[in-house]
């Protein structure tokens, strides 16, 4: 009992972290254990959670059964390791690590399974399939030929295929993509460098503010200086108003910059310059403007060959290729030719009646060298189903593709 005009001492609040991408789910959560006392931090991904449990020393952690940035069982393992006291709960209410149940175990089972019930079924049924400590896999209902094992939290939603190359591509991608450096993406002409490029933005800091597309071979010489950093009025002919620039408008995001090797020297110097110092200055104005943008850049040519031939900037090829990431053409995985089939017949599924694809069809698409990587293997299978008609499923004759392209 305490004694008239002793302090009352604070109660140091319990600390559990919560990571999930998911706000509704969250917004569940935080409210429970709010109620019972838990101090609660959010994390909208695993390596944010990680940069946490330092400075905040939780007592619990409750995990999503996808994470958008690492792969679960290994950020499982990780905790395990160098964290065992720590009670380690998923979404299902699974305990990984942690002693013995205790009232603060059972306190949190509680409030997950109250989250639960207004939880949709089917992350309720995904979260009962896809254990904590380990990759799970499942299968979709899909035509037997196009049947194939998935890996949640191993690949990236952005990114189908699950041959090593594309799971790498997925790792350095999560690697990267927290942090502020400039990333060159290379690849042949329609292997999906944008779809990369989009998949850095959401897995940064800066995925609620814009991402900023410019190609630069689709704009013509004269004009991309201003496109690029903006211009005011009456700085050309034409120019009757003032414009933003690409990169102004990408404040606080990300500029795409596509075909990079197509702009021009004099601009090089130009890009470059911004690159070193963050300020830009429009085309007619003589004041400079800080703009706060990260630069993901693209090409399918040998940058570096250019460079050493004089028709690239060498000094900004290495400013740009600060972290380098191939991705592979589509002949050299061809193992996620299914995967990829599934994926675009589901996509135009949507608007149109889904179609199958005869194993004659798909046997022809596996002995082409497909120049044109994924992009052309898009409208392959579009013109394929335009040509089935009304039959259900994608024929061998309906398979188009270009002479003398087979595999060797």
């Amino acid at each position: 009992m305490l004694a008239i005009g002793e302090p009352v001492r604070a109660v140091a609040a319990r600390v559990v972290v919560l990571v999930t991408s998911d706000k509704a789910l969250q917004h569940r959560l935080q409210e429970g254990l709010v109620q019972l006392r838990w101090a609660v931090r959010a994390a909208n991904g695993g390596a944010e959670a990680m940069s946490m449990i330092e400075v905040e020393q939780p007592e619990a952690m409750i995990v999503d059964g996808w994470l958008p940035d690492l792969e679960v069982g290994e950020f499982a393992q990780y905790l395990e390791h160098h964290y065992p006291a720590m009670d380690l709960l998923r979404v299902d209410g699974t305990a990984s690590t942690g002693k013995a149940r205790s009232p603060r175990r059972n306190e949190l089972l509680h409030v997950i399974r109250l989250a639960q019930e207004f939880a949709p079924e089917e992350r309720l049924q995904m979260a009962d399939s896809v254990p904590l400590t380990a990759p799970a896999l499942f299968r979709e209902e899909v035509p037997a030929n196009l049947r194939v094992m998935r890996t949640p939290g191993v690949a990236l939603p952005e990114l189908v295929g699950e041959t090593a190359a594309m799971l790498e591509l997925a790792r350095m991608i999560r690697l990267v993509a927290p942090r502020t450096a400039t990333v060159l993406i290379e690849g042949e002409t329609g292997t999906g460098k944008e779809v990369v490029a989009k998949a850095l933005h959401r897995l940064s800091s800066r995925a609620g503010k814009p991402f900023v597309v410019l190609n630069c071979a689709a704009i013509p010489e004269s004009l991309l200086e201003a496109e690029l950093f903006g211009h005011t009025r009456g700085a050309f002919t034409g120019a009757v108003t003032s414009r933003t620039g690409r990169i102004e408008a990408a404040h606080g995001g990300t500029l795409f910059l596509d075909e990079i090797g197509e702009m021009p020297l004099a601009l090089q110097a130009k890009m470059l310059r911004f690159l070193e110092c963050g300020e830009l200055q429009k085309v007619g104005e003589n004041e400079s403007v800080r703009v706060d943008v990260r630069v993901i850049a693209a090409t399918h040519q040998e940058l570096e060959r250019r460079a050493e031939e004089k028709t690239f900037r060498l000094d900004l090829y290495h400013r740009l290729a600060v972290f380098p990431l191939g991705v592979p053409a589509l002949r050299e995985r061809m193992e996620d030719l299914p995967l990829l089939v599934h994926f675009f017949l589901e996509q135009m599924g949507r608007d149109a009646p889904r179609k199958g694809i005869s194993d004659a069809a798909m046997a022809k698409l596996a002995e082409y060298n497909w120049p044109g990587n994924v992009r052309e293997l898009m409208h392959v299978l579009e013109r394929g189903a335009i040509l089935a008609e009304d039959r259900a499923v994608i024929r061998e004759d309906d398979v188009r593709l270009r002479v003398g392209r087979r595999r060797g």
